[in-house]
């Protein structure tokens, strides 16, 4: 027996695929297109333009969820990815799971990483040496 959460992986996967193909934007197109060529033989009624509204906001409820189930996994496989790459690399352990934590929580990481890594590169002055090249481009001085 298939279990749903395969069949909606697929699903979601070759939907997704092809909404993003050239020929897809194409087809939409051509609907569209066949639609509005199709107004002055229904004289503009009431059904005509419901027929527009009602098929792509049915398409575009659907798309949502499919692009979010799709992006969720991308995204975890990304995640997933590069939390195996910090911890066989020599980098700080602490950063696997990071996505978890609050935007405020990584936000602070992030400055702490940064207010390391340039006191680190500019042995103490505050600016990184191409930051200095481009406030002195830019006619500003220290």
């Amino acid at each position: 027996m298939v279990k749903p959460e395969l069949i909606f992986t697929h699903v979601a996967n070759t939907v997704s695929h092809a909404a993003g193909k050239a020929v897809t934007f194409g087809l939409c197109v051509l609907a569209v297109l066949a639609w509005a060529v199709t107004g002055p033989y229904f004289g503009y009624s009431d059904t005509w333009q419901l027929i527009i509204n009602t098929s792509t906001t049915i398409i575009t409820f659907l798309m949502v969820f499919l692009i979010q189930n799709t992006q969720n996994r991308d995204n975890a496989a990304i995640q997933t990815k590069l939390d195996e790459l910090i911890r066989a690399s020599e980098a700080r352990n602490r950063l696997v799971g990071i996505e978890h934590l609050t935007e405020k929580e990584v936000d602070q990481l992030r400055k702490d990483i940064e207010r390391k890594v340039r006191a680190r590169a500019t042995g103490g002055h505050g600016r990184l040496p191409e930051e200095g090249a481009q406030s002195r481009h830019r006619g500003e001085t220290k």
